[in-house]
């Protein structure tokens, strides 16, 4: 048995809490890599329908140990008011863990990101204000808080004074905003401490036992490769690699031991936030597909602009993560179209293009070239093998396998954990 990594292909949003929800059962561990609460995961299973911002999606597997790794930026009270929400329903989190080197989210980084973003003004990206980027931006810079310092109250309470006295510098003179007390965030961090310590560990460690003991493992990604830092529609993208490769980087598991990687697509594509989208479609199609997809931000409730599937984009996400195969999400919300289409190029300036482009200016110039194909109008959700979808939902997949050159392991044909076609070849 072997490291799985579960990507997010797009820009996020593609589902990839009910595909770790659905793999859970096949692995030992879950180990969610990146991000922090701006990323939501909904699940909908036997407990109930969850949305997810820090818990690992493998917590309703009560064998299955569930880890926050060291690439998370982790908001203490949202964390543990989601542990206490789930408890609620009869889950057990006696097999949760946290990383002793996952950086905590500060009540400076979420006032810091509001008042950053006001200031951006029309360039605003579209961020969720809650202190995300700023908590990355101190932990590269090197002015970040580990869980492991909250650990020790002494450590802690001299590191906090000293850098909110340089945080408080940046509220006041700045932006002319008030002062935060150390005193009231010493406190008050200390209690999430005292509540947060049993979950707490060296789980680099753990994992890497694991690794050599032969342990199935799932890697949980957050957001989608086309919001990474490096390689997404920078400056619009998040803070952490949700990319493969920050699955290792951001569970401390080497890069040697991951053996499969499955990259999760949506039929369609979403977005939320600024930056640019060549297939969004701002028209009664992509009204439709948000309304039967109900294509709203489980974190922000905000509406996601939706479009047909962008195969260049797609070809590029399965380059740049080496992906090994497809998870293909949301097949039902096309059950009632009629034809389908699918961006196979871009038109730029008379010229076709092929490859997704770096420069932000060049990409908003180009023009989706569509590939037209016959919907199957009538519903799939009872379907549980490839072979039984209608020739026309066959031949849709087929072409975006061709299209994207990686095959289809996984298809989701229903939000709840059942409604799922898997295929022989998944390997996990």
């Amino acid at each position: 048995m072997s490291v799985i990594a579960v990507i997010g292909a797009q820009w996020g949003d593609e589902g990839k809490g009910k595909i770790v929800d659905l793999l859970a059962k096949t692995v030992e561990t879950v180990v969610r890599f990146s991000g922090g609460d701006n990323a939501g995961h909904t699940i909908l299973n036997s407990y109930g329908e969850f949305k997810l911002h820090l818990v690992p999606s493998g917590i309703f597997h009560p064998k299955v140990a569930c880890i926050i790794g060291n690439g998370v930026v982790i908001n203490p009270a949202v964390l543990l008011e989601e542990v206490d929400h789930v408890r609620k329903y009869g889950v057990d989190t006696s097999n949760l863990f946290i990383s002793d080197r996952a950086h905590v989210i500060m009540p400076y980084h979420i006032i810091l990101d509001k008042l950053e973003e006001g200031k951006r003004g029309k360039g605003a990206i579209g961020t969720t204000g809650k202190g995300i980027g700023p908590a990355f931006a101190d932990k590269i810079a090197r002015l970040g808080i580990r869980t492991c310092d909250l650990l020790n109250k002494e450590q802690f309470r001299a590191r906090l004074s000293s850098l909110l006295e340089f945080k408080n510098d940046i509220l006041t003179k700045i932006y002319n905003a008030p002062p935060l007390s150390l005193e009231s965030i010493y406190q008050q961090y200390c209690q999430y401490s005292e509540r947060l310590a049993p979950f707490i560990k060296d789980t680099t460690y753990m994992l890497n036992k694991m690794v050599l003991q032969n342990v199935p493992i799932l890697l949980e990604g957050a957001q989608g490769t086309m919001l990474d830092p490096d390689f997404g529609t920078y400056p619009y993208v998040t803070s952490s690699s949700p990319m493969a490769a920050g699955s290792a980087l951001g569970s401390g598991i080497s890069p040697k031991a991951i053996k499969h990687i499955v990259g999760v697509f949506k039929a369609y594509t979403t977005r939320v936030g600024g930056g640019p989208m060549p297939t969004e479609l701002k028209d009664e199609v992509g009204n439709l597909i948000r309304e039967v997809a109900h294509e709203y931000g489980a974190t922000t409730g905000r509406p996601r602009r939706c479009g047909w599937l962008d195969a260049v984009a797609g070809r590029y996400s399965v380059q740049i993560n080496g992906l090994t195969s497809i998870a293909l999400t949301r097949m039902d919300v096309l059950d009632t179209f009629s034809s389908i289409k699918i961006c196979t190029s871009y038109k730029l300036d008379g010229q076709t293009l092929d490859r997704f482009p770096s420069d932000l200016a060049i990409l908003e110039k180009c023009q989706p070239i569509y590939e037209e194909l016959p919907g199957w109008q009538k519903p799939i959700g009872t379907i549980r093998s490839r072979k039984q979808l209608p020739a026309q939902a066959r031949n849709y997949i087929s072409r975006i396998e061709d299209l994207l050159g990686c095959p289809v392991s996984i298809i989701s044909v229903g939000a709840e954990r059942e409604r799922a076609i898997i295929a022989k070849r998944l390997v996990v």
